[in-house]
């Protein structure tokens, strides 16, 4: 079958934006009936992203295999609407453990094994195995896979994956393979001109490692590229004209997709890589990739013509607030559910050191700031995270929106945090807290669960897509509602904790309902508080499995209780 590769490069600075060219990338040629995959290249040593700190390299992705990947998998996810496995994240890590593991089972026959050939192989070997593995519910191998190198060119631990894709150029031939560069067009000094050297200098070292771009994609704050720069980048990086695209700021990253198709790049990728007469596309597919299209333009048209009567704002308590990537799918989660309901989004990002009282002494400001914020916001999420800091921040935030009924949503550690604070403040238990946050705690809420590993952190958490069973009696559970009124829903998990199932009687017999376990009926996913506008806790991430055209439940409750309209939504189900 023959197979369709778009590698996406950057230069100049490293997020530039590589992951949205390559989503929109991937979107534009679905919508013309093809089937597309995704996989990004990571040239960290790391074997997955499970132990990076979101503030180091923003948030940790998971999938339904359990897999621990890169932020962009999610965007290719929520694109795309595909399911990506592990695999479609390389590591420089997962790479050298899979040449080290057949050296030592003596697969190279006593050969000497080097970066070149055995590693550039190896990685070639993978982009064509996982470019093979269906991502639908069609069981079809996809037409097209889209590539993300990670980093910038130049960099030196990319150097192996560059080398591995200028040789994989010629591996699957001249019309099987399109390159597309993302570069920087600064605008410099008070008169605003674009300056063109940094772009020029990329695509010089691109070439000196043996990659030719087909499309340039420019970032740039203006509305494009001057008169003239479109011209000059064509002549001193060895392209056509309108081989350079202009990929300004937008409003939402919803509309590059558009900008990049009114430019052409789906017919010149068509003509490039010889679509018409490669790769058979059904009209069932391409009835499907209008639809698509249709619905997108629907969604973009929508959120251009929201005013500003039409805002719901938002408290966000974390802990990696400082680095707004380390919460990207709860964004595009809370993004999605505005969209559905022709709402505006605020997020009042709020760090959860700064609620607590210390902060009031050593930074009053922001501690005066914080709190304006919180108690201002139509609806409070609280988000996951490790470790103890900014943790009594959240659990202030969780009391406050109990008691003053203001719409509430936790995950993750945003359950855990509403339970401590439910058994504190309702259950006369003072001293409630998590293991994690005190391990000596004489009323331990929230407890490690016995199956995972404490020695070693990457890839032991109870991860993946797993089933939450809705316990019988909860018909009338808004959360159950929202869900469509099923028994089971499917959601995507990563956690060390769990309630302590030994309390749970003593909370419920207080009002606070766990209407959600897993499928042993011990383990507590979901719960809820009945006397309440809605204050809901999920022990999964339901972020993970959020699109722009499907937005999440949860997340939907928390929007529509935010604006008052829950009741009337419910009533219409």
């Amino acid at each position: 079958m023959v197979k369709k590769y778009v590698l996406v490069s950057g230069g100049v600075i490293s997020g530039i934006g590589k992951g949205i060219i390559a989503s929109s990338t991937g979107l534009l040629l679905k919508t013309m009936g093809l089937k597309v995959t995704s996989i990004k290249i990571d040239p960290y040593l790391n074997i997955d992203a499970g132990t990076l700190s979101p503030l180091d390299h923003g948030e940790v992705f998971v999938l339904n295999d359990g897999g621990e990947v890169d932020l962009d998998l999610g965007n290719y996810e929520r694109y795309l609407d595909v399911t990506l496995t592990r695999a479609n994240n390389i590591t420089t890590g997962k790479i050298y453990r899979d040449v080290i593991e057949r050296e030592r089972k003596g697969d190279y026959l006593g050969k000497t094994v080097q970066v070149v050939p055995h590693i550039t192989d190896a990685i070639q070997d993978w982009v064509e195995r996982v470019a093979a593995i269906p991502v639908d519910d069609t069981g079809e191998e996809p037409d097209v896979c889209i590539i993300e190198l990670g980093g910038t060119v130049g960099d030196i631990e990319s150097a192996p994956f560059v080398e591995a894709m200028r040789q994989f150029q010629f591996r699957v031939g001249h019309e099987n393979f399109a390159l597309i560069h993302v570069s920087l067009v600064p605008t410099i000094g008070s008169v605003g001109e674009q300056k063109t050297k940094p772009t020029q200098a990329s695509i010089r070292d691109l070439r000196g490692l043996g990659l030719t771009p087909d499309l340039i994609a420019c970032r740039c704050e203006k509305t494009g590229l001057d008169e003239g720069i479109q011209a000059k980048i064509s002549m001193f990086c060895h392209v056509q004209p309108h081989q350079v695209l202009a990929v300004r700021d937008c409003s939402s990253v919803y509309h590059v997709p558009e900008l990049l198709r009114e430019q052409g790049m789906v017919d010149f990728l068509w003509k490039r890589l010889n679509i018409e007469q490669t790769i058979s596309i059904t009209p069932a597919l391409k009835e499907k990739g209008n639809q698509m299209w249709k619905r997108w333009n629907e969604l973009t048209a929508s959120q251009a013509r929201l005013h500003d009567s039409d805002t719901v704002t938002i408290a966000l308590v974390g802990k990696y607030t400082n680095l707004q990537d380390s919460y990207a799918s709860v964004v595009k989660a809370l993004e999605h559910a505005c969209l559905a309901l022709h709402k505006k989004l605020v997020i009042k990002w709020i760090e959860g050191t700064d609620l607590e009282p210390e902060a009031c002494e050593a930074s009053p400001v922001k501690h005066h700031n914080a709190w304006q914020d919180l108690c201002a916001a139509q609806g409070i999420l609280v988000t996951g995270g490790f470790g103890r800091r900014g943790t009594e921040g959240k659990v202030a935030a969780a009391k406050w929106a109990r008691e003053q009924k203001v719409p509430y949503l936790g995950i993750c550690l945003g359950l855990q945090i509403a339970v401590i604070e439910f058994a504190r403040n309702v259950c006369d238990m003072p001293e409630a807290n998590s293991i994690e946050l005190d391990e000596n705690t004489t009323t331990p809420v929230v407890v490690y669960m016995p199956e995972i590993s404490k020695t070693h952190l990457g890839g032991t958490m109870r991860l993946g897509l797993r089933p939450t069973e809705f316990q019988n009696g909860t018909e009338g559970s808004v959360i159950r509602k929202l869900y469509g009124g099923g028994s089971t829903v499917l959601e995507r998990h990563r956690h060390r904790y769990e309630i302590n199932p030994e309390l749970i009687s003593k909370f419920e017999a207080k009002g606070l309902q766990f209407v959600g376990k897993d499928e042993t009926g011990q383990r507590m996913e979901i719960v809820e508080l009945a006397d309440h506008p809605f204050f809901v806790g999920v022990q999964y991430h339901p972020e993970l499995l959020t699109r722009p055209l499907k937005p999440s439940p949860p997340f939907m409750g928390l929007i529509l209780a935010a604006t008052n309209e829950l009741q009337k939504h419910l009533a219409a189900l």
